[in-house]
C-alpha cells in the first residue's frame, strides 16, 4: 500500500508521538509498503528519506507539557503538494486535533483517512471549545485508533465517537542486547530516569525529593539523569551532601537511549499524571531493567496491575524511596520482574503493532484514493494570514 504519515510535532525534538510515527513508517517499510511522512522539523538535514518538512512549528504549552505546532498558508501548501505528489492508497494522521500538520491533512484530503489519538486530557476546555469548529475536519476521518484506554476516553467525551484500541509499540530487538554504559562506580545501585527534566508532570522532583531518604536505607544508592533541561537547576534542588550520587547526561540519541535502561538496577517513573501511555515503561522491560512506577491508570495498565512492575502513590516520595529501597534489596525479585517485563512487552513488538495497523488501512482503503479537497475548508487555508 502506498501511505501517508501525519505527524503533528517537530521531528528532531524528543517526544513520544514523532518516535511512534517513526517506528511505525520504518516498520511499515520493512514490510514492503510504501511510506512517506509530513512533518515540521526544524533542521531539514535530520529528516530521514521517506520524510517531507512541512515548516518550523512554535512551541505551544499543551496539556502539562510544550508541543511544537504550526498552522498557515506555507504549510497548507507543503501539505497539499505532498497530496498532490503521491497517489496514497490511505492516509494515516497523528493527533488530528492539534493545530498543525496533521489537522491540515484532514482539512486538505478527501478518501480513506485514519487518525491516532495519543492524548489522554480528560478535562480539555481547548478540545470542548474547538469541538464545532473542529467538526469537518473530524468527519473525514473513517477509523479512529486510540493508544490507549485513557486515549479513547478522550476521544468518547470531546468527540463524541469511539476508536479501536491499539497500543504504542516498541523496538524490542534495539533494546534486548544493549550494553551499561561506561564510567559506572563499582557496587554502586543505580535508579535511572529518562525523560524532559524540567517538565513537573515527567515526576524527577519526586525522585528526587525521594533520594535522601532512598540513601539512608540503601547506602549505594545513586541516580543516573538522562534528559534534555537544565541540569544546573536539577542539581540546585538536590542537598550539597547527595549531589554527587546525580549523574546528569542531558539528552541522549536514540542509539544510546537502550544503554541508558542497561545501566540501572530499576529504572523509575514517578509521573504524577497526564500520560495516556507509558512506552517509556516498555522500552526499560525491553531492555531487561525491572520497573518502579506511579500508580497512575496508564501506567498500571502496561505493568499488568503492578505484575510486570512496582507501583507507588503518584507524588508520594516517601512510597518512592521505600518501594525502590526494598526493589533494590531483591535481586531475586528484580529478576522476576525482568523475565515477567520480557514477556509482557512481546505483545508490543513493532512488527505485532504493525500488522495490526495495517489491517485498519485495509479496512477503510477502497477504490477511491486520497486526493485534495476542493471545499470551504482549503479555500480558507489557501487564503489564510
Amino acid at each position: 500500500m502506498k501511505i501517508g504519515l501525519a505527524c503533528p510535532y517537530t521531528w528532531d525534538v524528543p517526544g513520544g508521538v514523532q518516535v511512534h510515527v517513526r517506528d511505525l513508517a520504518e516498520t511499515l517499510i520493512s514490510l514492503g509498503h510504501d511510506v512517506s511522512v509530513i512533518t515540521p522539523v526544524n533542521n531539514e538535514s535530520t529528516l530521514p528519506p521517506y520524510a517531507v518538512d512541512a515548516g518550523h512549528a512554535v512551541p505551544v504549552p499543551y496539556n502539562g507539557s510544550v508541543a511544537r505546532l504550526l498552522m498557515g498558508p506555507v504549510s497548507a501548501a507543503r501539505v497539499r503538494r505532498w497530496l498532490r505528489e503521491h497517489d496514497f492508497d490511505v492516509l494515516h494522521v497523528h493527533e488530528p486535533t492539534a493545530p498543525s500538520v496533521s489537522l491540515l491533512t484532514c482539512m486538505l484530503a478527501d478518501g480513506p483517512i485514519v487518525a491516532t489519538f495519543h492524548t489522554s486530557n480528560p478535562r480539555s476546555k481547548i478540545l470542548t471549545a474547538a469541538h464545532g469548529a473542529l467538526q469537518p475536519s473530524m468527519e473525514k476521518i473513517r477509523a479512529r485508533i486510540a493508544v490507549s484506554e485513557a486515549a479513547r476516553r478522550t476521544i468518547v467525551e470531546h468527540l463524541g465517537a469511539d476508536a479501536l484500541l491499539i497500543p504504542n509499540g516498541v523496538a524490542v530487538d534495539a533494546f534486548r542486547d544493549a550494553t551499561p554504559l561506561p564510567a559506572r562506580p563499582p557496587g554502586d545501585a543505580t535508579v535511572v530516569f529518562l525523560g524532559r527534566i524540567d517538565e513537573p508532570r515527567k515526576g524527577l522532583d519526586v525522585l528526587l525529593a525521594a533520594l535522601p531518604a532512598l540513601v539512608a536505607r540503601c547506602g549505594q544508592a545513586r541516580l543516573l539523569v538522562a534528559g534534555p533541561g537544565d541540569g544546573e537547576a536539577v542539581l540546585d534542588r538536590v542537598d550539597l551532601g547527595l549531589r554527587e550520587r546525580v549523574r546528569l547526561l542531558g539528552l541522549v540519541s536514540d542509539a544510546d537511549k537502550p544503554r541508558v535502561f542497561r545501566s540501572g538496577e530499576v529504572y523509575c517513573a514517578p509521573n504524577t499524571g497526564q500520560e495516556s501511555f507509558g512506552i517509556v515503561l516498555l522500552e526499560a522491560m525491553a531492555a531487561g531493567t525491572p520497573v518502579v512506577a506511579s500508580d497512575i491508570d496508564a501506567f498500571r495498565r502496561v505493568l499488568d496491575d503492578g505484575q510486570a512492575g512496582r507501583l507507588f502513590p503518584a507524588g508520594d516520595a516517601a512510597g518512592l524511596a521505600h518501594t525502590l529501597a526494598e526493589l533494590l534489596a531483591d535481586q531475586a525479585e528484580r529478576n522476576r520482574l525482568a523475565e515477567r517485563g520480557r514477556a509482557v512487552v512481546a505483545a508490543y513488538d513493532w512488527p505485532t503493532i504493525a500488522k495490526r495497523i495495517a489491517g485498519v488501512y485495509e479496512m477503510v482503503a477502497g477504490d477511491v484514493p486520497v486526493s485534495v479537497a476542493v471545499s470551504p475548508d482549503s479555500e480558507t487555508m489557501r487564503h489564510s494570514a
